[in-house]
């Protein structure tokens, strides 16, 4: 429905800054579209169904590539508004203008939608930007301030948002699970495990409803890990608390920042500037980049009929090196850090980052660079998931500037392939927990360049890491052919859930042996939300489109671990926190760091020692035995005036797997079980 638009005054505007601004004339609307030959403004005034429409003259509403209009006198907040935009209809030369279709802005802060997460009464919905000039700015607090951990100091925790506490089992009010003031309520936890810093999986709006706009083989699902961006300014609205809206949403994404700094915690969003959810041209879902300008705002291959290009297995691939696309990418990681005081961000298959408009990969990106050096980023850490779906791996070689960190894949791989017992992978192991010098021991980076992990939110889980030996994914309606095919995991005997002892017991020996590695190698260590009492998808290793106990935190569990699972997880990194002979600033010399080994070229060898010397006498002993037998190993001579004292034997039950002031008496030879570790600690 049209409506007569009310007596306001309207002038040509402005060309900058994009997207909503209130100057002294008004309030002041801008959107770039290159190849556009009509852009409309569509507005719905608050407590009003119609929408006015208002045509942009390209004579007095164009300023070059950009267009804008201002409104005088138009409220302050609760105002919708879109763009209906035409242009050349030439698919081939990449455009997909289509002027039914109301388009949001790009620039918009905050995105109106259906304001419940996943109802599915309301699943159709329609997505527009809204502003909000009446609120007054966020009071961080006047002692407030930004906890700036080291980077080799950092204890990274990957969660989602929603999944953290969407479960009855968090106990919390029905309004307020799944939201981010439910993180907020559940800060004690973290701080308990001892990590200190977040990884927020995506917090920008998304539509968890988009599997389910067609009848398709996943319509089924919801989408609840949120790697489908709408709009790259705006908290996800549905985080909200109460369903409050776009407002709520970042009034409390702020309070959850805040609470999170003040309890010394930082937060590192996941951010996905590879795609959009406007898939691709056989079933596209277009609300905002592919109608305003296809042919700028994505890659296209102008040599095949001006199809999307798909580097990210999503349908499309975004444009991040023009000009216009890297700068909207560059002003969004700036808002985040200036109005949401976030401390760092991942990129989600970052290697998209370093190609070029015709997606050919570049040395230097131009893109990567620009983040690397901006100011304002500049206090932020930044951090890539090297590689995409177009085979463009570049692990230990992404373009850093010195600046930028990876998650190191090739840690994951190796750290899995020996604990499980996999011949001839004691030397890579070895390399992996020493920092993996080969890969980041280049120009001035740091071995925390290198983000050590063994379980990110895409793959098994922990749990399932030793419970399954294949994924079982049929729940994701693809027929079990999405996902990961190789997971280097071991089920130790049976798949999936079983009573016997022995294999339980197994499990929970390789689960602290992955967690021990990971805590003492060199780098910076990451851990998924759920490990710590280890949560189990049934072996699903591709969970993306599941509101459900598959993916929620479940907190009874968590309570019925604490005494064992949580405690030897809780203990080890705070263990790891308290000594600084694990995180290093620089990669170990011949003097910080003694191999017990000379049996490095055996195959057949699951057996590795070293002792890691603090300069202080208080060096660190420790073994890993990947044999399906006991190895008798030789203790060394403890520094002078010191005597060994075990803190940590993964064969023993809790609470002698960890113990923290340690058991003294040590000496001689230490019989290391099979599938176990052991950490002896130099003391007085």
């Amino acid at each position: 429905m049209l409506e007569t638009f009310p007596s306001f005054e309207i002038t040509p505007g402005l060309a900058h800054p994009l997207g909503v601004s209130e100057i002294e004339s008004g309030i002041n609307f801008a959107i770039f579209s290159q190849h556009a030959s009509a852009v409309t403004l569509c507005v719905i005034l608050p407590k009003s169904d119609g929408m006015i429409e208002l045509a942009l003259d390209p004579q007095k509403n164009r300023t070059v590539n950009i267009w804008h209009i201002c409104i005088k006198e138009l409220p302050r907040g609760d105002v919708l508004y879109g763009y209906r935009i035409d242009g050349p209809q030439s698919w081939h030369e990449g455009h997909r203008f289509d002027n039914s279709i109301v388009l949001i802005d790009p620039y918009a802060k905050l995105i109106e939608g259906r304001r419940a997460f996943g109802d599915v009464s309301n699943k159709i919905c329609r997505f527009f930007g809204t502003y909000d000039f009446n609120t007054l700015p966020f009071d961080w607090g006047e002692s407030y301030k930004l906890p700036n951990i080291p980077e080799k100091d950092l204890v990274i925790y990957e969660m989602n948002v929603r999944a953290f506490t969407a479960d009855e089992s968090s106990g919390l009010d029905p309004d307020q699970r799944g939201s981010y003031l439910g993180v907020i309520e559940k800060i004690p936890h973290l701080l308990e495990l001892g990590v200190n810093a977040v990884e927020l999986m995506p917090v920008f709006e998304f539509d968890e409803l988009e599997f389910q706009r067609r009848p398709n083989p996943r319509d089924h699902m919801i989408n609840t890990w949120g790697y489908s961006t709408i709009n790259f300014f705006a908290p996800m609205s549905r985080y909200a608390s109460c369903a409050g809206g776009p407002v709520s949403a970042s009034r409390e994404f702020k309070q959850m920042v805040k609470a999170l700094h003040d309890a010394g915690i930082e937060v590192i969003l996941d951010v996905v500037y590879n795609h959009t959810n406007e898939a691709d041209d056989k079933n596209p879902y277009t609300t905002s980049f592919r109608g305003i300008d296809n042919k700028v705002y994505y890659m296209v291959d102008l040599n095949n009929n001006g199809q999307l290009l798909n580097f990210s297995g999503c349908g499309n691939t975004f444009n991040c090196n023009h000009p216009v696309v890297m700068e909207l990418i560059l002003e969004s990681l700036r808002h985040w850090v200036a109005e949401y005081h976030v401390d760092g961000f991942r990129f989600d298959l970052a290697s998209v980052l370093c190609r070029g408009t015709d997606g050919t990969p570049i040395n230097a990106p131009p893109l990567v660079k620009a983040i690397a050096k901006d100011s304002v980023l500049s206090r932020c850490k930044i951090i890539a998931e090297p590689w995409d779906c177009g085979g463009l791996y570049l692990v230990g070689k992404f373009p850093n500037w010195d600046r930028w960190a990876e998650w190191n894949g090739k840690y994951r791989d190796d750290i899995r392939r020996f604990i499980k017992g996999d011949a001839g992978m004691k030397g890579n192991f070895a390399t992996r927990v020493a920092g993996s010098a080969d890969l980041y021991r280049v120009n001035k980076r740091k071995p925390y360049h290198s983000v050590n992990f063994v379980i990110a939110h895409d793959g098994f889980t922990l749990y399932d890491l030793v419970s399954y030996n294949s994924k079982h994914n049929d729940a994701n309606g693809e027929g079990g052919n999405d996902g990961c095919n190789d997971n280097f995991s071991w089920n130790c005997g049976i798949e999936g859930e079983t009573s016997d002892a022995y294999i339980f017991a197994l499990r929970s020996r390789q689960m602290k042996n992955f967690h021990l590695a990971l805590m003492i190698s060199q780098g910076t260590p990451m851990m998924l939300m759920g490990d710590e009492y280890g949560h189990t998808r049934r072996g699903n290793n591709n969970s993306y489109g599941h509101d459900t106990a598959i993916n929620n935190f479940q907190w009874g569990q968590l309570e019925a671990k604490k005494n064992d699972h949580f405690r030897f997880f809780s203990k080890m990194i705070k263990f790891r926190q308290s000594h600084s002979v694990f995180k290093k600033e620089n990669f170990l010399d011949k003097n910080e760091i003694t191999w017990l080994e000379d049996n490095w070229y055996n195959e057949e060898s699951r057996f590795l020692a070293f002792t890691l010397h603090d300069g202080n006498g208080g060096d660190i002993y420790l073994a890993f035995n990947a044999h399906h037998f006991f190895v008798k190993a030789a203790i060394p001579s403890p520094p002078q005036n010191r005597r060994w004292h075990r803190v940590v034997d993964t064969n023993l039950k809790s609470p002698g797997d960890f113990v923290t002031e340690g058991i003294a008496g040590i000496s001689g030879t230490y019989n290391v079980a099979p599938y176990s570790a052991i950490l002896l600690e130099a003391k007085q």
